[in-house]
């Protein structure tokens, strides 16, 4: 299974844009810019959609990984957050999750396995943290 997405830029690094498209068009024409990226200018930008991802990824991986110990989530509400120094020095995940009958022994367990195994964290060569909590 390949994926893909479409990037146009025009102009210079400072002062060009771009629009991003991904193959689902979930994504369509998204803006980005300088400002986007290293402001707080409209449009997104190459680290949020890391964040979105990361944090993408990581729900559905602990989602299969609580499936295996035969326990649904209620809801897992996971927000990921990307810091950019120079280069991406970490990605953060802060998960809030709703799962009826679960231990918090299993809890800690399946979140720190998802954190560890899902494609994206493989592929990320940063810092990975992750807050856990049931709501």
């Amino acid at each position: 299974m390949k994926r893909t997405a479409t990037v146009i830029w025009k102009g210079s690094g400072k002062d060009g844009t771009g629009t991003l498209t991904t193959q689902s068009t979930a994504v369509k024409n998204a803006q980005y810019s300088y400002k986007s990226r290293f402001e707080n200018g409209v449009g997104t930008n190459p680290e949020e959609l890391i964040a979105a991802a990361h944090a993408g990824c990581f729900a559905m991986k602990l989602s299969f990984v609580l499936q295996a110990l035969g326990i649904t989530p209620e809801s897992l509400d996971v927000q990921g957050e990307i810091t950019l120094d120079g280069t991406i020095t970490e990605s953060h995940l802060i998960l809030k999750a709703k799962i009826p009958g679960i231990t918090e022994e299993q809890f800690k367990a399946a979140a720190e396995d998802a954190k560890l195994n899902c494609p994206v964290s493989k592929v990320l060569n940063t810092k990975i943290t992750l807050d856990a909590s049931l709501v």
